[in-house]
C-alpha cells in the first residue's frame, strides 16, 4: 500500500510535514544515510559505545538483497539460503539489522521526490543503533542504555523496532523503568507487535502505555502474522503492514516489504505530524494526548466482516479521527483555488471520520464499525499551497564541559539535557577482565585456613579480597571496580586525577563494609557513586562490555549503612514522639530506605535520575524533618521529580516530593515534603528548606 492511499494522510501532510523541533529517536540497525531518500533529511546517527564494527564485505550487500527479494520462497528457505550464502552469523544478524533500519527509517524521514517519500519528512531524527549481534539484540542493559540516550538528547518519540518474544508480558526491570521514565518525560514510545502468528506478545510494545502496532492487509483486513492479545487489545492499534516501500542499503532502488515494523513507522510518522500540528498552534508537544487519539479514534473491525476481530487491537488507524480528537476540529485539505492565483480555499473532508471522533468523545467508547473512505479527490498533494512548516527553534545547545549535544528546542520541549555526569546508586563489585589477571591475584593472595585445613585463595571471594587489599592497597588499581545493580555491572570504576590514590581506598572501605554481617551497624547496603564518563569501555571477564565512569574525588562517595542510619534517625525521632512505637519507626525507617534502593532503580544519567538518587541518599541528612510522620508509623508512597519551574542561574534544579500515608487508616490525608535539587555539579546539592505539607488522599 502506498502511503497516499490512507485515508486522511495528503490532508494531514497539508497541515504539516513535520517540524525540525520535533525529534524522533529510530532505535533500530544501523541506517546507510548514503540514500538518495535520505539527502537533505535531518538524519543523524551517534555511535554507542555498545555497538562493534563488523566488517561486512560488499558482495554480502548483494547476496543479502538478492536472496531475501526471492519472492518464490518463504522465510525459512531464505533464511537457509542466507546462511549458506554467508556463514557468519554476526555478519548475517548485522545485514537483517541495517536492511531492516534502513527500510523504517525512509517511512518517516524519506525526502521529496526521492525514490521514497516519508511522512515526517522535516522532522529531526537520531538513529541509535541497538545491536551487536544475534544473542543482544534485546539485551535489558544495552537497550536500556539506548532509552536513556534518547532521553538525554531530548527526543519527543521513541521508536523501538525491537521485539522480544514473552510469554509472561514481564520484561527486566531496569528496561521497563527506562520506558516508564521516558513516558514520563513526555515521550511518546511506539514498538510494532510481532509476527508471530498467534497471541502473543513482544518486549518493549506489550509494556504500559506503549503505542503496539499490528499490520492490516492492502485489503484492509487485520494480517494474519500480525500478533494481538493482552495489552495489545487495549493500546494496540492496526495500520497499513502489507507492501509498504520503503528504502534498501547500498541501493537507491526501494523494495515492497510487510510485517509490523512496517506498520510501526507509519504511526510514528503521523504521531510525529500531529506534534507538528501541536507546535505549529503555539502548544508544546503532548505526548500522551496523541497516543490516546490515535488509540480511541482507532476503527474497530466490523464481527460479521472479520473472522477474529480480536485481531484488529483497539481497530484501525485512523488520520481524521485522531485529529479532530486532538483539536476538537474536522481535518481540513488545503486546496488551490481553480480561478485565483493568490487565493485558497478549504475543502472540508471525511465526514464519517468526524461523526466517528464525536461519538468518541461523548461516548468514550468506540461504536462505529465501518471505515473511512476519503474521495480520492479530495486527497490532494498541496505542498506549494501553503507554508506549513513553523520556523525552526536553534537547533543545537552545548552544555559546558559535556561531550554531547543536545538537540532542545522551546522551553518545555527538551525533557533532560544530555551531560556526561552521572550520580549511581548500587553495590560494589569488582572484576579481572582476563585469565591471566585473575591468577595473579590468585598467586599473590595468601592462603587461607577453613576449619583447619589450609586452602588456596579464591579471588572471587569478596572477604578474602577486602583483607588482601587493606593490607595491599596498591592492588585496587589492578582490578575493575564495577557498579552493580543487583549482579548486573551497569559500570566500571576507573579513579583519575590528583586525588585517585583516595578514591581508591574508599572503594577498599565500601567494599569491606559490603561483606560484614547484615546485622552489624558496619554493615553497607547500597553506595552511591559520583563521577563523569571517560568516554571509554571496558570488557569484563564474562564479555560484558560496561561504560566507564571516572570519580576524581572521594566527595559524594558514599556507603549507606542502613542500620547505623536507623538508629541514629530513631535518636532524632525520640524527642519529638514520646509516644511513638520505637519498633513501628524502625520498621517504616527501613521501609523507606528500601522503597528507595529496589523500587526506585536507575543508571543515574540523566539529570532526573541524579536528583533522584541523590533525594534517596540525601533523605536522612534532613531526617528530622520526616521526624512527624515517620513517628506516627506513616510510610513512603510515592517519590516525584519534575524540573523546578524557579532556579539560580547557570543551574539545573529539581523538585523532589516525597508523599506518605498512613498505612493503618487510609482516609488520613496524605503528608508531601519538597525540596530542590542542583544537579549541575558532579555532586548534588540541596537548594533551601525542606517544604511540608498535607494533601487530600
Amino acid at each position: 500500500m502506498d502511503l497516499s492511499e490512507i485515508p486522511g494522510f495528503c490532508e494531514l501532510q497539508t497541515k504539516t510535514k513535520g517540524d525540525s523541533r520535533i525529534i524522533i529517536a529510530v532505535l533500530d540497525g544501523s541506517v546507510d544515510l548514503e540514500r538518495t531518500c535520505f539527502l537533505g533529511a535531518n538524519l543523524r546517527q551517534i555511535k554507542p559505545y555498545w555497538s562493534e564494527e563488523v566488517p561486512i564485505d560488499p558482495r554480502y550487500l548483494d547476496i543479502f538483497r538478492e536472496i531475501n527479494q526471492l519472492d518464490d520462497f518463504d522465510d525459512g528457505t531464505k533464511e537457509e539460503k542466507l546462511k549458506e550464502a554467508i556463514p557468519d552469523k554476526q555478519v548475517r544478524f548485522r545485514l537483517f539489522c541495517n536492511f531492516h533500519a534502513t527500510h523504517i527509517s525512509s517511512t518517516i524521514f524519506g525526502q521529496p521526490n526521492s525514490p521514497v517519500e516519508g511522512i515526517a519528512q522535516n522532522c529531526r531524527g537520531i538513529n541509535i543503533p541497538i545491536e551487536t549481534d544475534g544473542d543482544n539484540l534485546i539485551n535489558p542493559l544495552y537497550l536500556t542504555h539506548a532509552f536513556n540516550k534518547a532521553i538525554e538528547l531530548g527526543a519527543n518519540i521513541i521508536h523501538c523496532a525491537a521485539c522480544h518474544p514473552t510469554n509472561s508480558g514481564m520484561a527486566h526491570e531496569l528496561l521497563e523503568k527506562a520506558v516508564r521514565q521516558a513516558q514520563d518525560n513526555n515521550i511518546l514510545v511506539v514498538a510494532p507487535g510481532g509476527n508471530n502468528k498467534g497471541e502473543c506478545w513482544c518486549i518493549p510494545a506489550v509494556l504500559e502505555n506503549v503505542l503496539s502496532v499490528g499490520a492490516y492487509k492492502d485489503n484492509g483486513k487485520p494480517a494474519k502474522f500480525s500478533n494481538f492479545g493482552g495489552r495489545y487489545q487495549t493500546q494496540g492499534i492496526l495500520a497499513p503492514g502489507e507492501n509498504i516501500l520503503g528504502a534498501q542499503p547500498g541501493i537507491d532502488e526501494p523494495v515492497r516489504k510487510r510485517g509490523t515494523s512496517c506498520a510501526a513507522p507509519i504511526v510514528t510518522g503521523v504521531a510525529a505530524l500531529l506534534m507538528s500540528w501541536q507546535l505549529k498552534q503555539g502548544c508544546a508537544p503532548d505526548a500522551e494526548a496523541v497516543r490516546a487519539a490515535l488509540i480511541n479514534s482507532a476503527i474497530p473491525c466490523d464481527p460479521e466482516e472479520i473472522e477474529e476481530p480480536e485481531r484488529c487491537l483497539r481497530g484501525k488507524l485512523n488520520i481524521p479521527g485522531a485529529f479532530q480528537l486532538l483539536t476538537g476540529k474536522p481535518l481540513s485539505a488545503f486546496v488551490l483555488s481553480s480561478t485565483s492565483d493568490s487565493e485558497s480555499e478549504h475543502r472540508f473532508i471525511g465526514k464519517e471520520a468526524a461523526e466517528h471522533s464525536m461519538n468518541s468523545l461523548f461516548q468514550q467508547t468506540l461504536t462505529v464499525s465501518q471505515e473511512v473512505h476519503i474521495p480520492a479527490d479530495s486527497q490532494v498533494a498541496a505542498s506549494a499551497a501553503i507554508a506549513t512548516i513553523a520556523p525552526s527553534l536553534p537547533a543545537t545547545a552545548t552544555m559546558p564541559n559535556s561531550p554531547a549535544t543536545a538537540i532542545s528546542g522551546s522551553d518545555g520541549i527538551t525533557a533532560s539535557l544530555p551531560s556526561n555526569l552521572v550520580y549511581a546508586l548500587g553495590t560494589l563489585g569488582y572484576d579481572f577482565g582476563s585469565e591471566a589477571r585473575r591468577d595473579t591475584f590468585k598467586q599473590l593472595m595468601p592462603a587461607v585456613s577453613i576449619d583447619g585445613v589450609t586452602v588456596p585463595a579464591n579471588p572471587y571471594d569478596a572477604r578474602q579480597m577486602a583483607d588482601y587489599l587493606e593490607q595491599n592497597p596498591s592492588e585496587a588499581k589492578a582490578l575493575i571496580w564495577t557498579l552493580n545493580l543487583e549482579l548486573t555491572p551497569v559500570y566500571a570504576i576507573e579513579p583519575k586525577g590528583a586525588f585517585g590514590a583516595e578514591v581508591y581506598e574508599t572503594l577498599i572501605q565500601l567494599l569491606a563494609g559490603q561483606v560484614v554481617a547484615e546485622d552489624s551497624e558496619d554493615y553497607i547496603e547500597r553506595v552511591s557513586i559520583p563521577g563523569r564518563f571517560g568516554g571509554r569501555t571496558v570488557e569484563l571477564f564474562s564479555g560484558q562490555v560496561v561504560p566507564v565512569i571516572e570519580p576524581q574525588v572521594t566527595r559524594g562517595m558514599y556507603g549507606w549503612r542502613v542500620n547505623s542510619l536507623v538508629s541514629a534517625a530513631l535518636e532524632t525521632f525520640r524527642d519529638g514522639a514520646d509516644n511513638a512505637s520505637e519498633e513501628a519507626i524502625r520498621r517504616s525507617l527501613a521501609s523507606f530506605l528500601h522503597r528507595i534502593y529496589f523500587d526506585l532503580r536507575n543508571l543515574g544519567q540523566t539529570a532526573h535520575d541524579r536528583a533522584l538518587n541523590f533525594a534517596a541518599t540525601n533523605a536522612f541528612q534532613a531526617a528530622s524533618t520526616f521526624a512527624e510522620a515517620v513517628a506516627r508509623g506513616m510510610e513512603l508512597d510515592s517519590i516525584e521529580v519534575e524540573k523546578s519551574p524557579f532556579c539560580r542561574l547557570n543551574s539545573d534544579c529539581w523538585d523532589v516530593k516525597l508523599k506518605f500515608f498512613d498505612a493503618e487508616n487510609s482516609d488520613r490525608a496524605k503528608k508531601v515534603f519538597r525540596f530542590t535539587i542542583d544537579v549541575r555539579d558532579a555532586m548534588p546539592v540541596t537548594l533551601g528548606e525542606v517544604r511540608s505539607w498535607s494533601v487530600p488522599k
